[in-house]
C-alpha cells in the first residue's frame, strides 16, 4: 500500500501536532492575555503582592462559603503545579535554549500572575454548590454562566478531563515515583504501584477536604527543603552567582542554546523552550488553578485571585529560579545530561555529597504524588460537570486503576498527548478570561477602592465627632 506507508508514524504525527499547538500561537495567546490584564490592572501583580502574600494566611469565617480555607486552597493548586516540572522541566528548558530560557520563564510567570489573578476570581465569582454541597467552579462555570459559552466550557472539561487522567495527573508522575523509589530504596516497581494506588485510594476517595489537608501538609514542607537544598548550592557558589545571573540576560537576547547553532536560533529557543516550560510548570493560563480556588471559603473574588496569584510567583519565580540557577552555578546545564539525571549532577556538584542527589530524588517522590491528587480533583470536578454526580465514583475507580497500572506503561506517545491535550485546555480558557475581561476589571477597581478609602480614613488621627475626613 504504497499511500499508507508514506504516512507518518503516530508519534511523529503526534509530535508535529504538538509543536504546533504549542508554537508562536498559543505562546502569544497566552502571554497576550496577561500582558492585557496587567495593564489593566496596573501591574498588579507587583503593587500588590505583599498584600496578597499576607492573605494567603488570613483566617476564614466559619459561617464563609466554600470547602476548604484560602491556604489549603492555595495548597491544593501547588500540589497539581509544583512537580516534576520544577526539576525535571526548568533542566530541559535550559538544556534546550541555554540560560536565557531562565528569563523568558520569568517573563512569562510575571505576565502568568495577572492570569492567574484573573482566572481565580472568575472562578471564586461564578461557581455553584453541587449535590453534595461541595463547590463546583473553575473555567467550565464562568464560560458558562458568565460568557454564556457551554460549548467552549464542555470542550475545556473534556479536555481536563484527559489530562487529569492520561496526562499530567497519572502515568508521567507514577513513572517519576516508580524511578525515584527503585533509585533510593531498590524498591520493585510491583510494590512502588501497589504502595501508591492504596496512597492515592486512601487520600482520593475522602474529596477536596482530604486532599487539600494533605497537601497542605506536604507541599509547604517539601518546598522548604528543596529550596534550602538550592540555597546551599547557591550560598556555597556565591561569588560566582553574579555571573550566572549575568549570563542568564546575555543569552535570553543573543542565544546561547546548548545544542548550539547560530545566535537567532537560539534565541527562538530560548524564548519558546522558557515560556513554554514556564507556562507548564505553573499552569497560568491553563485553567487548572481556577477549579481548586472556587473550592475556598470566601466572601471576596478578588481576595482569593489574589492568593492564588501568589501559586505562580511561589512556583516559578521561587522554586524554578532556585533551580535554573543551581544548573546554571554547577555548569551542569552543558553537559550530556538530561531532566532528573542533570538536575540531581547540578546538586551532587553544588552540595559537594550524595546527599544532594538523593534532595532531589526525595522532592520528585512527594512533588509527584502531590500532583497526582491535584489533578485528581481536577479530574472529578470536570466529571461532574459533564456527566453528574452518579460518574463521580466510577471516576475515582478508573483514576486508581490508573495509577495501578502507569508504572508499568511506556510514557512516549501518551506524554506527547498529554502535551497536547494540556495545550487545548488553554484555549477556551483564555478566550473565557478575554471575553470576561470588564468582570475582572470592575471587580478589582470596585474592591481597591473601598480598601484604601478604608485604610485612608484609619491612617487620619482622630480629631473629634466635628471633624470632617476627606477620604477620596
Amino acid at each position: 500500500m504504497p499511500f499508507f506507508s508514506q504516512l507518518p508514524d503516530i508519534q511523529t504525527l503526534l509530535g508535529t501536532i504538538d509543536d504546533w499547538i504549542w508554537g508562536p500561537p498559543l505562546l502569544l495567546l497566552l502571554t497576550g492575555t496577561g500582558l492585557f490584564f496587567t495593564v489593566r490592572l496596573g501591574l498588579l501583580q507587583l503593587r500588590r503582592l505583599p498584600f496578597a502574600l499576607k492573605q494567603i494566611f488570613k483566617s476564614s469565617n466559619a459561617k464563609t462559603q466554600g470547602d476548604v480555607s484560602g491556604f489549603a486552597a492555595l495548597c491544593t493548586a501547588l500540589s497539581a503545579t509544583i512537580g516534576t516540572g520544577n526539576i525535571i522541566g526548568v533542566a530541559t528548558a535550559i538544556s534546550l535554549g541555554g540560560p536565557g530560557a531562565l528569563f523568558w520563564m520569568w517573563l512569562a510567570a510575571f505576565l502568568g500572575m495577572a492570569t492567574k489573578y484573573a482566572e481565580c476570581l472568575l472562578a471564586v465569582k461564578y461557581r455553584e454548590t453541587d449535590h453534595k454541597g461541595n463547590m463546583l467552579g473553575g473555567p467550565m462555570m464562568y464560560l458558562s454562566k458568565g460568557a454564556g459559552k457551554p460549548i467552549l466550557a464542555k470542550l475545556f472539561a473534556l479536555f481536563g478531563l484527559g489530562v487529569a487522567c492520561f496526562g499530567i495527573g497519572t502515568f508521567p508522575q507514577v513513572n517519576a515515583i516508580s524511578s525515584a523509589a527503585t533509585h533510593l530504596f531498590n524498591i520493585p516497581t510491583v510494590a512502588v504501584a501497589g504502595l501508591l494506588t492504596v496512597l492515592v485510594a486512601l487520600v482520593t476517595l475522602g474529596g477536596v477536604k482530604s486532599i487539600s489537608a494533605v497537601a497542605a501538609k506536604i507541599v509547604p514542607v517539601m518546598a522548604v527543603l528543596y529550596v534550602s537544598a538550592c540555597l546551599w548550592v547557591l550560598v556555597a557558589n556565591a561569588e560566582q552567582l553574579p555571573q550566572a545571573v549575568s549570563l542568564v540576560f546575555e543569552s535570553a537576547f543573543n542565544g546561547m542554546a546548548a545544542t548550539g547553532g547560530f545566535a537567532g536560533a537560539g534565541m527562538m529557543l530560548a524564548i519558546q523552550s522558557g515560556i513554554a516550560r514556564g507556562v507548564f510548570s505553573n499552569e497560568s493560563g491553563l485553567g487548572s488553578a481556577p477549579i481548586a480556588a472556587a473550592a475556598a471559603k470566601t466572601d471576596s473574588c478578588v481576595e482569593q485571585g489574589l492568593v492564588s496569584m501568589t501559586g505562580t510567583f511561589i512556583d516559578t519565580l521561587v522554586i524554578c529560579t532556585m533551580t535554573g540557577l543551581t544548573l546554571i552555578l554547577t555548569q551542569s546545564w552543558s553537559g550530556e545530561l538530561a531532566g532528573a539525571a542533570m538536575t540531581s549532577h547540578a546538586f551532587a556538584v553544588g552540595m559537594e555529597s550524595a546527599v544532594g542527589p538523593m534532595l532531589v530524588n526525595i522532592g520528585l517522590l512527594f512533588f509527584a504524588f502531590t500532583t497526582i491528587l491535584g489533578w485528581h480533583y481536577y479530574g472529578e470536578r470536570c466529571v461532574a460537570y459533564l456527566f453528574g454526580k452518579k460518574a463521580i465514583y466510577i471516576y475515582k475507580l478508573f483514576f486508581i486503576g490508573l495509577i495501578a497500572s502507569g508504572a508499568f506503561i511506556q510514557l512516549n506517545t501518551i506524554w506527547i498527548l498529554a502535551d497536547i491535550v494540556n495545550g487545548l485546555m488553554a484555549i477556551p480558557n483564555l478566550i473565557g478570561l478575554l471575553l470576561l475581561r470588564k468582570v475582572v476589571i470592575a471587580e478589582t477597581q470596585a474592591y481597591f477602592a473601598s480598601y484604601d478609602n478604608r485604610a485612608a480614613s484609619n491612617a487620619v488621627p482622630n480629631q473629634g465627632n466635628n471633624a470632617v475626613v476627606d477620604t477620596q
